[in-house]
């Protein structure tokens, strides 16, 4: 029996293991069998592989039985994710439903998951906009949270190397808020989108209006053929997944990378319960996992483990990783694990119309958008509320199709529709303020099937939120009103946190212990094998969607914990 133990434990004994296959956790992977590490890769969730399991990624419209549209019923049984935009016909297989995996909501909050691998990289809005030092030093400067451990010269060079992987198209447009990066051929601005760039930017000093960069190969190079990669086509099925591979997933680029070195081990149907802390060796030594089909639990180890399940559910693992050091939590020691959770504020949109260009439309698709970047408080503070956001842009034009007549005549009539006005829109992204009201934990009493306790979310608007929305909604009125648009409307849908998909916050970055779970490596001040990169490392969120920083602080913490641990410990 001893030595049937000691080949059991050898067995389950990895070099390194990454907890989730998402778009950080992809990345862990990759980056640590590249370097030679024997890794295993965790995944609570079945296996998707790509061109396999994208069922419906070739599919014609007439082909779907609802005609794209999500049942009512289906509607009504998941009235949390059904609120998402991609939960459609086409897509709802990759979400999580509302009843197949409670949580508690102290106040209301719209947790969006993807639970399989590549999690919800497969459906991500592929954006990928750089942060700057306006946005590291944003803590410090205004007074919140706690101060990044890193600046922008920190991470630059590691955003670069991401992006030359990951394939991002865009332009270099010079901006000190927005820095540049490895880019690929842009997507141009449209004629009624060029028009408004121009207004803005003569008439506003300190706005733009630029294409928004986004994770889509507009011209493929070397490494993405290599990856089986091809050519974005603009289908803007991208959350069907993508056959080509034309946008950024980690099921076709970094999970199959890591798999391919003969490193790396993926284990799906794996829900880890915790991580296992020996009091003696002072460190942790490895992951307990429920096997989600047999409800097994099982030990693997490994000397170092990156926690990448996403934000909320790397916090609930953190907080279920007890022992007799650390009886709140692991690293728990200042009590702020779990606390300061952040999100995106996307709730304000602004719409209007343009009867300019009247004889000039579109052609064909393309799969992103307008960006206007944040330039409220940027470079002092000029409104009463703290930060800023930043704004999609986009202007299409409307096809007025004529059901009028009977055979011919409406076959005639459906066959000739006529082009309409332009119409244009903008959604506001909004930073909230890391607080320590807002926060995630973990139920006392309710578990899940796997006997883990259930997830806890507390977190709300507030007074700076509020004023935000009015300001986004007030400016973006103004700006449309002088580029001479007209019927403009404002919305604030008012919706619960949650719905934006960006959650940050809980094992913050920082420079101190006292007031910070993870020092500027992405390491834990208190178990120094254990590194965090997905949002729940965020010490605050900017405007920018999240996704290439998670990427780049990665790669930048597996290349320190391959590098230096080794010398730590010798």
């Amino acid at each position: 029996m001893a030595n049937f133990n000691i080949d059991s434990t050898k067995e389950n004994t990895y070099d390194a293991i990454v907890i989730g296959s998402g778009m950080s956790g992809g990345w862990a992977a990759k980056e640590l069998a590249d370097k030679g590490l024997k890794t295993l890769i965790l995944e609570r969730g079945r296996d998707v592989k790509h061109n396999v399991d994208y069922p419906t990624t070739n599919m014609m419209p007439w082909e779907f039985k609802h005609r794209m549209q999500v049942p009512q019923e289906i509607v009504e049984e998941n009235p949390i994710v059904s609120k998402c935009y991609n939960f459609r016909e086409d897509s709802m297989h990759f979400f999580v439903k509302d009843k197949e995996h409670p949580y508690v909501q102290e106040k209301p909050f719209d947790w969006i998951r993807g639970y399989q691998v590549g999690g919800k990289s497969i459906m991500w809005a592929r954006q990928t906009q750089r942060w700057s030092d306006f946005d590291f030093e944003g803590p410090a400067r205004d007074g919140f949270a706690v101060d990044w451990p890193i600046r922008y010269k920190d991470i630059a060079p590691w955003y670069s190397y991401v992006e030359k992987f990951v394939g991002i198209a865009g332009f270099k447009d010079g901006l000190p808020n927005l820095p540049d990066g490895e880019f690929l051929p842009g997507y141009d601005l449209n004629c009624v989108e060029g028009y408004f760039k121009e207004k803005v930017e003569s008439t506003y000093k300190d706005r733009n209006i630029i294409s928004a960069r986004c994770a889509h190969l507009s011209e493929p190079q070397p490494i993405h053929l290599e990856q089986g990669r091809g050519q974005c086509m603009n289908r803007t099925l991208c959350q069907r997944g993508c056959p080509f591979g034309g946008y950024f997933n980690s099921n076709s680029s970094t999970i199959p990378w890591a798999l391919k070195t003969g490193n790396a081990t993926l284990r799906p149907f794996s829900v880890v319960h915790s991580l296992i802390y020996d009091d003696v060796k002072e460190k942790v030594t490895g992951v307990r996992v429920v096997d989600s089909e047999s409800k097994e639990m099982i030990e693997y180890y490994a000397s170092i483990v990156f926690v990448n399940a996403g934000a909320l559910n790397t916090n609930l693992i953190l907080l279920n990783s007890t022992s007799n050091r650390f009886p709140n939590g692991l690293g728990n020691d200042n009590g702020l694990l779990g606390k300061y959770a952040a999100f995106h504020n996307y709730r304000a949109r602004v719409s209007g119309r343009y009867d300019g260009f009247p004889d000039t439309t579109s052609l064909g698709r393309r799969p992103t958008s307008g960006y206007i970047p944040r330039f409220r408080n940027v470079y002092k503070q000029e409104t009463n509320f703290l930060r800023g956001y930043a704004a999609g842009f986009s202007a299409g034009r409307q096809v007025d199709r004529n059901y009028d007549g009977v055979g011919e005549s409406l076959k005639s009539n459906l066959l000739n529709p006529e082009w309409g006005g332009w119409r244009v829109g903008s959604h506001m992204m909004g930073e909230t303020i890391p607080k320590e009201s807002n926060y995630w934990g973990i139920d006392p009493t309710q578990k899940d099937e796997w006997g883990i306790p259930l997830l806890k979310v507390n977190v709300d608007y507030d007074d700076n939120d509020e004023k935000m929305v009015a300001d986004y909604i007030e400016q973006l009125t103004e700006m449309f009103t002088m580029a001479g648009f007209t019927d403009i409307q404002s919305n604030d849908s008012k919706q619960a946190p949650g719905l934006d998909i960006h959650e940050m916050g809980g094992v913050r970055m920082g420079k101190d212990p006292k007031t910070s779970l993870l020092d500027k490596w992405n390491r834990m001040h208190l178990a120094k094998n254990v590194f965090v990169t997905d949002g729940a490392c965020m010490t605050s969120t900017s405007t920018q969607n999240p996704s290439l920083t998670y990427m780049a602080l990665t790669a930048r913490a597996v290349d320190f914990a391959v590098k230096e641990m080794p010398k730590e410990t010798t």
